[in-house]
C-alpha cells in the first residue's frame, strides 16, 4: 500500500472527479418525479442548489446514497491513506516511528468508532435537513480522505522525534477529547432511543411546545455543543503527532474550528425555527455553546 503515498495526486484528483460527477447526476435526477427535496437545496438558483443538494435522501431503489457516502467510503479510504503512508515510511526509514504509530492509532480509533456507531448519524443535520449535493459528495469522497490524512502524510518525511513525554501529553488530550465526544454523543443517541434508560432517566429535561424534550443537565446541560468541543480536542491531538515545526499539520485544527463554529450557528438557527420560544428558554438553561463557563 506505499504505493499510496507516491500516487497521491493522481488518487485525490480521480475522487474529486468521481464526487463532481455523482452530484451531477443526484442534481439532474433530483428533478425526477416522486423526490423528496430538501428545503435548504430548493433555493431555485441552480449553482446554490447544486452545490446544497436539491434532493434530501436520493435513493436507488433501497440504496440510500446519502447515507452509504457519509461515512464508509471517505472513512475506510482515509485509514487506509494512513497505512500506506506508515508503510511508505517503514520503506524509506526501515521502521515506524511513534509518531505515524499514534497518528494510525487515533484516527483509526475514530473512523472504527464512527462505523460502530453508524446508526448515530441517522438523527444529524447531515442525514435529517442537508440535501446530498456536491458539499456532501465532494467532502465525503474526496475532502476527507485526501485532507484528513494530511498529517500522517507529513509525518513521512517530518517525522517529529517527540520523546515519551511529548507523546504521552498528545495521548492525553486524545483521550480527554474522545471521553468527551463519545460519552456526550452516546448519552444523546440513547436519550433519542430511549428516554426512559436507566443511563438517562435521571437527567434533567425542558417540556416543548412541539411534544418533545430538551435535555438541560449532564452533558447536554454543560454545554449545547460538548460534542464538538470533544472532537476539536482530539483533531488537535492528531496535529499535534505532526510537531510543531510547520503551521500545515495544524490546517485540520484551524479548519474544523471553523467549520463547527459554522455549523453550531446554523444548527442553532433551525433550532430557533423548529422550537421557536422553547429555544429561547432553553439557552437561558444551557447558556454555553462550546465550553462551560466561557464560550
Amino acid at each position: 500500500l506505499e504505493w499510496i503515498y507516491d500516487a497521491y495526486i493522481q488518487l485525490a484528483v480521480a475522487a474529486i472527479v468521481l464526487s463532481s460527477a455523482l452530484a451531477v447526476a443526484l442534481y439532474a435526477c433530483s428533478f425526477l418525479p416522486s423526490r423528496m427535496l430538501a428545503a435548504g437545496g430548493n433555493s431555485g438558483n441552480p449553482i446554490y442548489d447544486f452545490f446544497m443538494g436539491r434532493e434530501l435522501n436520493p435513493r436507488t431503489g433501497s440504496f440510500d446514497w446519502k447515507v452509504f457516502c457519509e461515512l464508509r467510503p471517505g472513512l475506510i479510504g482515509w485509514s487506509v491513506i494512513n497505512i500506506g503512508c506508515a508503510l511508505k515510511q517503514y520503506e524509506l526509514d526501515g521502521a515506524v516511528s511513534p509518531a505515524m504509530l499514534l497518528i494510525n492509532a487515533f484516527q483509526g480509533l475514530y473512523v472504527w468508532d464512527a462505523l460502530y456507531q453508524e446508526r448515530a448519524i441517522l438523527s444529524t443535520m447531515d442525514i435529517t435537513t442537508e440535501g446530498f449535493g456536491f458539499m456532501l459528495a465532494f467532502g465525503d469522497l474526496a475532502w476527507v480522505p485526501f485532507t484528513y490524512s494530511l498529517q500522517a502524510r507529513y509525518i513521512v518525511e517530518n517525522d517529529p522525534q517527540w520523546g515519551p513525554v511529548g507523546l504521552g501529553g498528545i495521548f492525553a488530550l486524545h483521550a480527554l477529547g474522545y471521553y468527551i465526544f463519545r460519552a456526550s454523543n452516546g448519552q444523546k443517541d440513547q436519550f433519542r432511543r430511549d428516554p426512559t434508560h436507566a443511563s438517562v432517566a435521571h437527567l434533567k429535561t425542558m417540556p416543548t411546545d412541539r411534544g418533545t424534550k430538551l435535555l438541560i443537565s449532564g452533558w447536554w446541560g454543560a454545554a449545547r455543543k460538548i460534542n464538538y468541543t470533544g472532537d476539536w480536542l482530539m483533531g488537535l491531538s492528531w496535529c499535534l503527532c505532526a510537531g510543531v515545526d510547520s503551521l500545515v499539520p495544524f490546517y485540520y485544527a484551524i479548519y474544523f474550528a471553523i467549520l463547527l463554529v459554522h455549523r453550531a450557528l446554523r444548527d442553532d438557527h433551525f433550532c430557533s425555527l423548529k422550537y421557536g420560544a422553547d429555544w429561547k428558554k432553553y439557552k437561558e438553561h444551557v447558556p454555553y455553546m462550546f465550553v462551560p463557563y466561557v464560550i
